[in-house]
């Protein structure tokens, strides 16, 4: 027996997310490049991060020693995989500059585009 989900998105064309929703690049596109070789390679188109500004913040977390940006997401977000939010939430391009000085503040933020938090 078939999957019917599966059956009615391939008669209808419809195709499946190639990233889970938790994931970074969830509703980015892939594109094809074939190389000289001939060999195809699939890419993932690039992403565009909103500014902080974006993110409305939850609440405010402050480096201490040994905090690591994926136990702070695990902490905070429920799960060490979703330390790109934290990223994303406060325009770090590298992960371990949220946490190399201590005593600075970092924003817990919501997915960009939700509203809520505390600076509304």
């Amino acid at each position: 027996m078939s999957d019917p989900l599966k059956t009615f998105m391939q008669a209808n064309a419809l195709t499946s997310p190639a990233f889970a929703p938790d994931s970074r690049y969830h509703g980015l596109d892939t594109a094809h490049w074939t190389g000289p070789d001939g060999e195809s390679v699939t890419y993932v188109r690039r992403r565009f991060i909103p500014p902080p500004e974006h993110f409305a913040t939850l609440q405010h977390h402050t480096v201490a020693v040994g905090d690591r940006v994926d136990n702070l997401a695990a902490r905070y977000l429920g799960d060490a995989e979703q330390y790109w939010r934290l990223c994303d939430g406060n325009g770090a391009m590298r992960p371990d500059e949220l946490t190399t000085t201590l005593g600075r503040r970092i924003r817990i933020t919501l997915p960009a585009g939700i509203p809520g938090g505390t600076d509304v």
